[in-house]
């Protein structure tokens, strides 16, 4: 792939087999420390992440475009991961954190594979614009997460994690997320695209941001 082509594995810099054994090192060192650190949940939900990105969605991404479905679940396992590490223990809040990350990576990735589709085909990876290449599907899937986020991007206020600060902004945010969804179904080209990718990448951190405004309740 062109996009990641000068990244220190696939340009050479780095040799696969010391990496491996950094990577494992890494991720026992890791665990043992959040579990001896924290606690065993956070630790233990660390290491489902890592084993459900390594060895279900990494080998998925050659074989079927709902890879990305799969790969949104250890995808969405870092504020659970926090919420543990804080609380003990995982409760509806969290779950609702989970929840929001989880549907944002729709619009985010399915923008990236659109912009980069050729590149995933080069690669051989299954994306849903390289299974379906006319955008229709990718759009549709785009435009659907976005209003499905709104929902749920709410919660939070209604079960007293955070204030009205949050309600307008959540709202706010939603509204423009789904209206850069309806701009790429209506025109699917890579500008339109990569609109639905900025405003993902400002929607998310402004998002969790405006929850620390208001008190917190794990």
């Amino acid at each position: 792939m062109h996009r990641t082509m000068m990244r220190p594995l696939p340009s050479g810099r780095l040799n696969a087999r010391p990496a491996l054994w950094f990577g494992i090192a890494l991720a026992i060192i890791g665990t043992l420390e959040l579990g001896l650190g924290v606690n065993w949940l956070a630790s233990g939900l660390c290491l489902a992440t890592l084993f459900m990105y390594l060895f279900l969605y990494t080998p998925l991404k050659q074989k079927t475009w709902w890879s990305t479905t799969i790969g949104a679940f250890p995808g969405a396992m870092p504020p659970l991961i926090g919420f543990a590490g804080a609380a003990g223990k995982l409760t509806a809040e969290a779950w609702v954190l989970g929840a929001i990350l989880f549907l944002w990576q729709f619009p985010h990735f399915y923008a990236i594979a659109w912009m980069y589709r050729e590149d995933y085909q080069r690669a051989g990876i299954k994306m849903l614009p390289v299974v379906e290449p006319d955008g229709q599907s990718t759009s549709r899937q785009i435009l659907l997460y976005s209003l499905a986020l709104i929902p749920i991007s709410l919660l939070p206020k209604w079960m007293g994690m955070t204030g009205s600060i949050y309600l307008v902004g959540a709202l706010a945010l939603g509204a423009w997320f789904f209206y850069s969804g309806v701009q790429v179904s209506l025109d699917r080209t890579r500008a339109k695209a990569r609109r639905v990718l900025l405003t993902s990448v400002v929607y998310l951190p402004v998002l969790y941001a405006l929850m620390v405004l208001d008190p917190v309740r794990l």
